[in-house]
């Protein structure tokens, strides 16, 4: 089943969601701001995603900025600041099998989706 970490409010987060909706497959979405992943869990999105934790971080954030910007944070410091601050995980995250993407650009879902 496809699974995807979405914030209804991001204007990028619901192209998302309406590409996994067009896709006919059979899906659950996670409001990660409301029903925040566990360390152990956003470890393993980071491994099907292949990347780690800091370029899953939205920088961006006010949080980031205050708290972390221009420290050097473990990988357990920087899951520690998403589970606190979910809005500093980067959205949306899709979720095929053992794949994932962020879905910025909407066309890594679209290929992810693909088969």
């Amino acid at each position: 089943m496809i699974k995807i970490y979405h914030n209804p409010r991001c204007t990028k987060s619901r192209q998302g969601l309406e590409a996994v909706q067009k896709s006919g497959k059979k899906f659950e979405v996670v409001k990660y701001l409301e029903n925040i992943p566990t360390k152990d869990e956003l470890r393993q999105v980071l491994g099907y995603l292949n990347m780690p934790a800091e370029n899953l971080v939205r920088k961006n954030e006010v949080v980031w900025k205050e708290n972390y910007r221009g420290k050097t944070l473990s990988e357990a410091e920087i899951l520690e600041a998403m589970v606190e601050y979910p809005k500093l995980i980067e959205r949306p995250i899709v979720i095929k099998g053992n794949k994932a993407v962020i879905g910025r650009p909407v066309e890594n879902i679209l290929e992810l989706l693909k088969d």
